[in-house]
């Protein structure tokens, strides 16, 4: 690795990140400082008017205007074309529905988990394939970062203040992929939910962290279901109504793992309910208080938990690249639903 060549100020830059951290407005990672003309050039670019309100963000209730996710985007790093996707995923993760109260005050891990469909991701060049959670593109890593500063910055939601995490997840700093649609045997997430295919959609998830699931040899569906439906029975993670996590758990297939399913013959709504069949939790399992705190739920009627209230609301996304590693990414424990977007084009 050879050291950069181009024109810098060693001095100011260093100032810049000494001021700019002694605000507060950074997430411990060094910063983009966010100049007019840098934040004028993101407003362009988006043909945003600045002083326009997205939405009211939890946990302080404030309006976030565009130049608010602007100056934020410029901060995480994110070019001026990704500010309409972090601008959607403002207006998403402000919907009632998905708790933002809950999820940016707990004291368990909950973080936001954004899923990037339809064209915009690929003229920004989101990835989708290996290492699709992983470092290495700059959309992805800066488009999440900008919307969780946003989150800091104007929704009031600082580490040790008002997000009282016990220990977090790394998923806290940045957590931001898009769908490998290409090599997807089945509908994408966004058209599923209700959208045209062609339309650009973010889907905002109130997750927990991530499980690895690893089966090289299975071979038909039925098996491959009771691989992932083992994987999601996680005791710890029991949440309201005596459910293991609730809302909408996401399970993220490889195309490789998605071909078993569809080559037996499986719709994804069909791979759903295999998997959701299969995943239940005898209540013995559970220590004695979270056995009586789930039966109190009212959801252990037949002595089992389940992972969500019904198959359907298991999600289900194609994403990664060569081999036969997925993950199962549970929904935070309290009351949340996923959030769908149209992207302003």
């Amino acid at each position: 690795m050879e050291l950069w060549k181009g024109r810098h100020d060693d001095d100011d830059w260093d100032r810049a990140q000494a001021a700019l951290s002694a605000s507060g407005v950074s997430d411990g990672l060094p910063v983009i400082p966010p100049t007019a003309q840098r934040v004028e050039a993101m407003l362009q670019v988006a043909s945003a008017d600045g002083a326009a309100t997205i939405a009211v963000l939890p946990p302080s209730y404030a309006e976030v205007s565009w130049r608010d996710v602007a100056i934020n985007a410029v901060l995480a790093g994110c070019a001026p074309e990704y500010l309409r996707v972090v601008a959607a995923a403002v207006e998403a993760i402000a919907a009632p529905e998905f708790n933002l109260l809950g999820i940016a005050t707990t004291t368990g891990s909950a973080t936001v988990c954004l899923i990037v469909n339809g064209p915009i991701a690929r003229e920004i060049g989101m990835n989708g394939g290996a290492n699709a959670f992983g470092p290495g593109n700059r959309a992805n890593a800066t488009i999440g970062r900008a919307l969780r500063l946003t989150l800091q910055n104007v929704g009031g939601a600082r580490a040790g203040e008002i997000d009282m995490a016990t220990l977090g997840q790394p998923g806290k700093y940045t957590f931001c992929f898009t769908e490998n649609e290409s090599e997807s045997p089945w509908e994408a997430l966004h058209v599923e939910r209700g959208f045209e295919a062609g339309a650009s959609v973010v889907t905002a998830v109130g997750v927990s962290g991530t499980i690895e699931v690893v089966d090289s040899e299975s071979q038909t569906p039925g098996d491959l279901a009771q691989t992932f439906a083992q994987s999601m029975l996680i005791a710890g993670n029991v949440g309201g109504a005596g459910l293991l996590g609730g809302g909408e758990p996401l399970i993220v297939m490889p195309p490789e793992l998605a071909d078993v399913f569809a080559r037996g013959g499986c719709t994804k709504r069909e791979a759903k309910a295999a998997i959701y069949e299969r995943a239940r939790l005898a209540i013995d399992r559970l220590a004695p208080a979270q056995r009586e705190r789930a039966v109190a739920g009212g959801a252990a009627a037949d002595g089992y938990l389940r992972v969500a209230a019904k198959a359907d609301d298991v999600m289900i996304v194609v994403a990664g690249g060569v081999g036969r590693k997925g993950a199962y990414v549970p929904t935070w424990s309290g009351t949340t639903k996923a959030v769908s977007r149209v992207i302003r084009r």
